[in-house]
């Protein structure tokens, strides 16, 4: 389908690809037109798509990596897999920050099992995909306990409905003590990754979960082989790289819709906006540091 763009949002992704070029191997040849999220309105459907008709309102992550063109523009042509009905509630600049990070998020909780009553930590909550694992684990029925290392980060944390963990100053054997009288979590979602996986580790249950977006890295996993954890790890980009199962992006995106229009999910978006002509003070504001909630330009 042709969309004419409405917003897109900044990931990490984006800027790697910016920073790396071809030596990402998931970077589309250079010079390219980058951008994976996007919320718009359809223009235009090719044969076979039969779910969508021309002026619906749509987002989606779909392109700006590998053969596919990215949504920084004023217009994208989209694979009709990869895309869902934008939530009614929310602006084009909220939907179009949701896409990447409410799939990350959902296929990771849902891939550990989550289910009602769980204790779950999940590490950055005030984080782009931390936000929403946060929002989505309350929606499933969890009880959600989430770390986070600042004053605005724990505030955020808290308004979404968690219970805060500063990690600078809790040890994992303290507030695991705290809050699960010692047993661990059930699931813990760790969107940091790296070397905290293995606060991950220290933190979870006998034969919990453990949910990785951030896994390469070398570690040792004695500790995880001897409390019996799962271990996910969670690389959503694949569907389009690979042309695998993309109508399983399409109907996470309908179900997070859903949950959306229900009230039990909102994006938070930092509170500087760009223009398209400002893209790159947008990436380099992701870059910073500095910025609270999903980074979105509007088209």
């Amino acid at each position: 389908m042709l969309i004419k763009v409405a917003a897109c949002s900044v990931n990490t992704v984006d800027t790697m690809i910016r920073n790396m070029g071809n030596a990402l191997p998931l970077s589309p040849e250079l010079p390219a037109i980058l951008g994976m999220d996007f919320a718009g309105t359809i223009e235009s459907i090719g044969d076979g798509v039969v779910d969508f008709s021309i002026g619906d309102e749509v987002y989606g992550c779909a392109g700006g990596l590998a053969n596919l063109a990215g949504s920084l523009a004023e217009y994208m042509v989209a694979d009709s897999r990869l895309i869902a009905t934008k939530p009614v509630n929310l602006s084009m600049r909220e939907a179009a920050a949701l896409p990447l990070v409410a799939i990350t998020a959902y296929e990771g909780l849902t891939r550990a099992g989550i289910t009602k009553g769980q204790k779950v930590l999940v590490h950055g909550g005030s984080g782009g995909v931390g936000h929403v694992a946060l929002q989505l684990a309350k929606h499933f029925g969890a009880e959600v306990y989430s770390t986070g290392g600042g004053d605005k980060q724990l505030k955020l944390i808290e308004s979404l409905g968690a219970t805060s963990i500063n990690y600078k100053t809790e040890k994992v054997e303290d507030y695991v003590a705290t809050h699960t009288s010692g047993t661990g979590f059930d699931l813990i979602f760790d969107s940091v990754g790296g070397e905290n996986m293995t606060n991950s580790f220290e933190g979870a249950r006998l034969n919990g979960q453990v949910v990785s977006t951030v896994a390469m890295c070398e570690l040792d996993l004695t500790l995880a082989h001897f409390k019996g954890l799962s271990l996910h790890v969670v690389f959503m980009l694949i569907p389009m790289l690979y042309d695998f199962n993309r109508q399983a992006h399409g109907d996470i995106l309908g179900k997070v819709a859903i949950i959306v229009e229900a009230g039990e999910l909102k994006p938070v978006l930092d509170e500087n906006r760009y223009s398209l002509e400002e893209a790159g003070q947008a990436h380099a504001r992701l870059e910073s540091g500095h910025a609270m909630g999903k980074v979105v330009i509007e088209v």
